[in-house]
């Protein structure tokens, strides 16, 4: 996450579909201290970071600043390979491909989510229940969070996250438009992973995850672990791998971090004046997906809305939903559809996140 970055990207960002992966048990040991990278690793796929010497120097003053050891964050950054593979996922797809809501819902709103999800919810009822309850997000859009990332924990990714977190860190595609943003982004999401195992006592090569390094049933990068994920099933250590509790409790607590609103819908449904003169649609468009207007200005552009919509007391969005050559889709997106776009950035993905929440809530024995 974004930003767990999610999982869950085709459209990179927003279309990518996880990799299945192993998983590593965390746990916090009485008294933290970091073992030595393990030195049993699988076949390299490309050379170690040992030999760069920018690597080198990022560990040294990644050590200093975290007051970490110095040669254990050496040998942990030096023992990384490159992935080269990896930079190529990042790249956007080429300009003037087609997005297609329609497709890219196929994916994730299918029956093997919604039997999956059926089995999630069942086995953790009580659980999404006392989610619900203590933060105020619905269970089925922890449900939808889940299933998109990672169908329940069946893809988790495969990729050992030291090795793509370093790939991405010092060898991100400078063919991407925001290279040098994203170089610093993922420079400290390293920080980060190396800090939280070396804290906890995991071999930091043994963690499996997506190609961007996010982890675990609800794909946390991890600066989102750190200051999000939390001991759910009370167990007294954070485990996003093997613990559904301690996963449902931190996609919760991601939420409520980034502005989530109890009992405010994600979204209503929008049409457009019949006269086309009226639909300022550029206009309704310019804020892309952050809720910038007020009912009253959102109407005054050409939106239509009815029912509890009108009476929406926050900021809306027109959220434009592509469908290739067909026409868009369109809806008014709330503060909490925006909240879930912070756990991945498209607005294809929050309306995936949210129907297939529905969709296994409309299934459950219970609704019917």
């Amino acid at each position: 996450m974004l930003k767990t970055v999610s999982i869950a990207i085709l459209l990179i960002a927003a279309y990518a579909i996880p990799i299945s992966a192993s998983a590593q048990k965390h746990s916090k040991p009485a008294k933290p201290r970091a073992t030595a990278p393990s030195r049993n690793l699988a076949a390299p796929v490309g050379p170690a970071y040992a030999t760069r010497a920018e690597a080198l120097q990022f560990a040294d003053d990644l050590a200093g600043r975290r007051d970490l050891d110095r040669e254990w964050v050496r040998q942990a950054i030096g023992q990384a390979r490159f992935l080269p593979q990896v930079p190529k996922l990042m790249l956007p797809p080429p300009r003037g491909t087609a997005k297609n809501w329609r497709v890219y819902r196929s994916r994730f709103i299918d029956p093997v989510r919604i039997r999956a999800g059926l089995r999630f919810w069942q086995d953790n009822a009580d659980t999404l229940a006392r989610a619900e309850s203590e933060f105020g997000v619905p269970a089925q859009t922890i449900v939808g969070i889940i299933g998109v990332e990672t169908i329940y924990g069946q893809q988790m990714g495969n990729f050992r996250v030291m090795d793509a977190l370093a790939t991405l860190a010092f060898d991100f595609p400078a063919a991407h438009p925001r290279a040098a943003e994203r170089t610093e982004f993922f420079q400290r999401e390293l920080e980060q992973f190396l800090s939280l195992t070396h804290r906890t006592n995991v071999d930091p090569f043994e963690p499996r995850g997506s190609y961007a390094g996010a982890m675990g049933l609800g794909q946390f990068m991890p600066s989102s672990w750190v200051r999000h994920a939390i001991d759910f099933d009370g167990d007294g250590s954070v485990d996003l791998f093997n613990s559904p509790a301690d996963a449902i409790g931190s996609v919760a607590n991601y939420f409520i971090a980034h502005g989530w609103t109890p009992g405010m819908p994600t979204h209503y449904a929008v049409q457009f004046d019949p006269d086309p003169a009226r639909v300022q649609l550029d206009e309704l468009l310019a804020p892309d997906i952050l809720p910038s207007f007020s009912v009253g200005s959102f109407t005054s552009k050409g939106a239509v809305l009815d029912g509890e919509a009108l009476n929406h007391p926050g900021p809306l969005a027109l959220i434009e939903l592509q469908n290739g050559a067909a026409a868009p889709s369109y809806v008014a997106g709330t503060d909490n559809c925006y909240a879930i776009t912070r756990y991945n950035w498209s607005s294809y993905y929050a309306m995936a996140v949210i129907e297939l929440g529905q969709a296994v809530a409309a299934a459950r024995p219970a609704s019917r």
